[in-house]
Parts: C-alpha cells; structure tokens; sequence
C-alpha cells in the first residue's frame, strides 16, 4: 500500500457533491484534481495539500505540516501534512478548505500553486502582453526569406 486509503476514502467523503473533482494515481499516491489541476492527495499516510504560493509560509506554521520535497527540493506551494493533523474530521475539512480556496481565489491555478493573475494597469484595464516568448531569447537567429537576384 503507497498511501493510506482510509485518508483517500475520508478525502472522498468531505468531497463528494463537488462539481469537476477526480482522482488520479500519482507520484505512488492518489491526487485529488479539482479541474484538472492537483488540488491535494495522499502520499504514504501523509496529505499532500496544495495551499498556493501565498498562503504556503502560513500553512508551514501549522503542526504537523512540512514542506512537501518529493524531489530532494522543497515545492513551494504545496506542503505535507502529518497524520495528527488529519486525525478528526473538522481537522481534514480545513485542509481541505484551505486546498480548495486557492481556487475560489482566482477562479484558475497555475505551475506550483501560484494563483495566475494579471495586475491592472495605471489605467486600471489589464496589461498586454508587450513582446512574445520568442523575443525573449536574445541569442535565437531571426528568420530571413532568400533574396532573389535581380
């Protein structure tokens, strides 16, 4: 067993009614996807909670709560959460609470739990983008059509 399926079936339970919730097996555990994006999960008899950037040093003074580094390096966003910090059920339901405000924050999650927004501008309409990826990389050669002789 790579993850404690009693947790699983409790994070089950606090979910069902959700609407675009489902499960996949990842990383040796079960992940919980809220719209196609991880939003928790369970790893050995830990929860994997996504928190978000902003709310990640918060969540890191928690008890029970760790960096989660399934890597070797810290993914900043995301922690582990200690079996007694999911002991009750109130206490899972504010994990849970906490993975699934990231979206009520934003309304869309991107690359390691950083909520994708665009600041607005002096004007207050929101910024365009002023140049393409590809002008981003000085060293790439510009495409130039053969000239013809004439």
């Amino acid at each position: 067993m790579a993850y404690d399926e009693k947790l699983a079936g409790r994070i089950r339970a606090q979910l069902e009614g959700k609407r675009d919730i489902a499960e996949k097996r990842m990383f040796g555990g079960i992940a919980f996807l809220l719209k196609g994006k991880m939003c928790c999960g369970v790893l050995n008899a830990d929860l994997v909670a996504r928190v978000g950037a902003e709310d990640y040093g918060k969540a890191l003074m928690q008890r029970h709560a760790r960096p989660m580094n399934f890597t070797g390096r810290p993914i900043r966003g995301f922690v582990y959460v200690g079996p007694g910090g999911t002991r009750t059920a109130r206490d899972l339901r504010r994990w849970l609470d906490r993975c699934l405000l990231l979206w009520g924050k934003s309304g869309e999650v991107g690359r390691a739990g950083a909520a994708r927004t665009s600041p607005p501008s002096a004007s207050g309409s929101p910024r365009k983008k002023s140049f393409t990826a590809k002008d981003a990389n000085p060293r790439r050669k510009k495409k130039t059509s053969p000239r013809r002789n004439q």
